[in-house]
């Protein structure tokens, strides 16, 4: 990253931000009896009624209708919950310090394929640190349900920069998935893919 050129740092939420966990939120449906769900949850884009989700197609309720309707038994709201945010493990809190540090001299952005349940149970448990709340850490967000796109469409990394005002050359994207990355490369934006588990902050130091 050329330090002196970068104005613009835009962040990914899962496997970037927030520590996953696909195998246990995998064996979490299969415990309640959402056998083939291995079909649907990959690490960087979800298949099906899952992306549907991600992408603001469905509802809550909807999609709960739909792994009841996969399980072909009742299963309550509930469990269905759990299992689903059982993905997520947690923010490191180094990682938060890192957030507030970058928007001294940066403008963050988040880019996140998310949904609504597992981003209602990451703004309650995940970003609440030092008093602090989701919107301390970021000067926008953009969020695949919120927008009804998902990377790595090119329409939601068009969104950012009509919204933000943004200069692609001026602007640094960290995302774990290849395939993001080389979307983001095609409108001009220097990325970083960081391996699973890897601390990043080296990058600004």
């Amino acid at each position: 990253m050329e330090r002196g050129k970068i104005k613009n740092i835009i962040i990914d939420f899962g496997g970037v931000l927030i520590d996953l966990d696909r195998q246990r939120c995998i064996d979490n449906f299969k415990k309640i009896g959402f056998l083939n769900v291995d079909e649907f949850i990959d690490p960087y884009r979800q298949q099906g009624f899952f992306m549907d989700f991600e992408k603001g197609l469905t509802t809550a309720s909807e999609f709960r209708n739909a792994v009841r309707e996969q399980a072909g038994k009742l299963i309550v709201d509930k469990q269905i919950d759990a299992a689903w945010n059982s993905f997520l493990i947690g923010i490191p809190t180094f990682k938060l310090d890192l957030l507030l540090e970058l928007r001294k001299n940066y403008v963050v952005y988040l880019l996140s394929n998310t949904n609504e349940i597992h981003w209602k149970w990451a703004c309650k448990n995940s970003f609440s640190y030092k008093g602090f709340r989701v919107e301390d850490y970021f000067e926008k967000m953009f969020l695949s349900f919120e927008l009804h796109k998902a990377k790595p469409e090119a329409e939601i990394f068009s969104t950012l920069i009509e919204e933000t005002g943004i200069l692609p050359e001026e602007s640094f994207f960290i995302d774990d998935a290849s395939a993001n990355c080389l979307v983001a490369q095609s409108f001009g934006i220097t990325t970083y893919t960081p391996k699973a588990g890897e601390d990043w902050s080296h990058l600004f130091k």
